[in-house]
């Protein structure tokens, strides 16, 4: 793998590994899939497979990352307004 690759690759797992500390299931359910999804293709040695990879991988991340704002957005919405429509 070149360097520079690997150095994406390192740069995802950390920023999905902080990510996956809110996540609903549990940080360890979130961690042991992650490092699964990550061996899984470790011996990956085609540049563009691996930036593919890097893509799917920061999909992900945004994924998360919206799912984060819409609970946070509905913690919100339940602390300042009331659902009664009377």
């Amino acid at each position: 793998m070149a360097s520079s690759l690997r150095g994406e690759v390192v740069k995802l797992y950390k920023n999905l590994l902080y990510l996956g500390r809110e996540y609903p299931k549990g940080a360890d359910y979130f961690r042991r899939r992650l490092k699964a999804a990550f061996l899984k293709n470790k011996d990956e040695t085609d540049p563009e497979k691996i930036k593919q990879l890097i893509a799917r991988g920061e999909f992900v991340v945004k994924e998360l990352e919206a799912l984060y704002f819409l609970r946070k957005y509905r913690a919100m919405k339940q602390r300042y307004y009331s659902d009664d429509k009377s």
